[in-house]
């Protein structure tokens, strides 16, 4: 026979052999189809997309949420032999919006950790061109100190 023993929130069951030889009584509860609460996939049974599904991580919501169903919905119901290359523009509009808002939407190069940054951005001056009017990192083999604001010559 189990026993059940209480702890704070938990609730612990023990089972014995014999529990565990006795088929299950559990039912199952058949889902409703049309439960607008239930959690679906980024598909609906009907074929519409479910905007609420957490696999789009709320890009349906926010300053670009719009522009972002527009694209989506373009390509998801899209005919063309190239699927969604009619939907160029859905697509341009939204990374133009994304591009007003980089606090919410970062760009893979601003995913980069501060020290990957400052050593691409210290490998960029390097190899920008001598004309350039901006300081450049000098070589560390010389024996002039790197001071802020000094310019190659």
């Amino acid at each position: 026979m189990s026993s059940v023993r209480e702890e704070g929130k938990d609730q612990i069951i023990f089972v014995t052999k014999e529990d565990h030889a006795t088929p299950s009584s559990a039912e199952l509860v058949e889902e409703d189809p049309n439960d607008p609460y239930e959690e679906r996939g980024l598909i609906l049974p009907s074929g519409e997309i479910n905007w609420n599904c957490p696999c789009l991580g709320g890009m349906a919501s926010g300053p670009c949420g719009t522009d972002f169903k527009d694209a989506f919905s373009c390509f998801h119901y899209s005919k063309e032999e190239v699927k969604g290359s009619e939907c160029l523009e859905q697509f341009r509009a939204m990374q133009e919006c994304m591009q007003r808002y980089p606090e919410l939407y970062p760009q893979e190069d601003d995913k980069v950790s501060e020290t990957d940054k400052t050593s691409q951005d210290s490998a960029s001056a390097e190899t920008s061109g001598a004309n350039s009017t901006s300081p450049t990192v000098q070589d560390s083999n010389t024996t002039q100190p790197n001071t802020e604001g000094s310019v190659e010559s």
